[in-house]
């Protein structure tokens, strides 16, 4: 019961972080990055590991010495989603993660010395095709735009950008997105979309120090949510004070609200009210933690009475209606059968996993038969 998304995005570079295109007609990637202490490689695996089984599409590891460069070498052996390494001002901490296979280096050109520092970072970012990520942050502006602008702007984000996008023009290097991140939303906002119309590079998107789980969730939902529904981004972060793991749910969250890309269950709601015939807070919360394992995309609603039921139902590819001790289930926009209240969960699960391996037979059906067809 899908729908396309009806925004238009931004003409945009693509790149390539691994083997995962960034920009172009790409599909909008989920980062997230790695709090743990780098040279703890077990944790660090471990972690990453958790992050990519939610769905990320890439994840970045802070090096910030040569110890945890060393330690990036044997990080890089043991995971094989791309890998992005976040290094300020130390150039041979990048020299050394590219000579390790890195992905992709998170590093500002204009913060890491002389000419010809950059030009060795550089050199061998074209020689192996990686990319570089500009990473303009509010609270790191450059001494003297602080004090041209009196505080962080969005002219002063741009500015700073386009200090660092000259220089890799200048070495004829195009490999690279931006990011222009400030915890302010407006200030966010009005930076990317300042830079969108003065560049096609692709952008990476995120509200910076955004705070809490909760806190931190509404500010990316709402200043990704602006910017993605402009069509701008090609990469997006939700930066948390909370376990990595849930940036990367919070972004898909975010990706399928605005139906840009969907991975997992969605699970539509009601609130719930006195009108309810079952207890749907606790069977939405039951079901979320039973499915998290999957990823094919499916639209599941789950409401409490008849009022919005039935149309909410007849939407989803699973729905539940709230009836007096027996509710009802849809397939399809089809009423399916009763379901006794007291196995709502159960059932639904079980009508769930069955409806997604149906989309995956019939999926591989028709890609076995476009195969035959093109080999006649």
């Amino acid at each position: 019961m899908h729908q396309e998304s009806p925004i238009k995005r931004r003409v945009s570079k693509k790149i390539y972080v691994g083997s995962v295109a960034v920009g172009g007609d790409a599909p909008i990637s989920v980062q997230s990055m790695t709090n743990t202490d780098t040279c703890d490689v077990a944790s660090t695996v471990a972690q990453i590991n958790a992050i990519v089984d939610a769905g990320a599409d890439m994840v970045r590891v802070s090096v910030p010495t040569v110890e945890s460069a060393d330690a990036f070498k044997l990080i890089r052996a043991q995971v094989d989603v791309p890998l992005i390494a976040d290094i300020h001002f130390n150039y041979k901490i990048a020299l050394q993660v590219m000579e390790s296979g890195v992905d992709c280096l998170r590093i500002n050109p204009g913060n890491i010395g002389s000419n010809q520092r950059v030009r060795a970072v550089v050199s061998m970012a074209a020689d192996k095709g990686i990319p570089i990520r500009i990473g303009v942050n509010a609270g790191s502006l450059e001494k003297d735009l602080q004090e041209k602008y009196g505080e962080p702007t969005p002219d002063a984000l741009v500015e700073s950008a386009f200090r660092h996008i000259d220089i890799l023009d200048k070495l004829n290097f195009d490999n690279y997105k931006i990011s222009l991140k400030a915890s302010d939303v407006f200030m966010t906002v009005h930076a990317y979309r300042q830079l969108a119309t003065q560049i096609d590079q692709p952008l990476h998107l995120g509200i910076t120090e955004a705070g809490s789980l909760r806190a931190g969730s509404v500010k990316s939902a709402i200043g990704l949510g602006m910017l993605l529904a402009e069509g701008i981004g090609d990469t997006i972060r939700v930066s948390l004070a909370a376990d990595p793991v849930e940036e990367i749910k919070i972004g898909y969250d975010i990706l399928k609200s605005l139906r840009i890309r969907s991975r997992g269950i969605n699970l539509i709601a009601c609130p719930s009210c006195s009108r309810q015939e079952f207890n749907v807070i606790k069977i939405v919360n039951e079901l979320e933690s039973r499915l998290e394992d999957i990823q094919e995309a499916l639209d599941v609603a789950v409401i409490g009475c008849v009022v919005n039921g039935p149309g909410e139902a007849y939407s989803a590819d699973i729905g539940l209606t709230g009836g007096r001790k027996r509710s009802l289930l849809y397939v399809n926009g089809e009423m399916n059968s009763r379901v006794s209240n007291e196995q709502l969960v159960d059932q639904l699960e079980s009508s769930i996993r069955q409806k997604i391996a149906e989309n995956i037979a019939e999926s591989d059906d028709k890609a076995v038969h476009s195969i035959e067809v093109n080999n006649l």
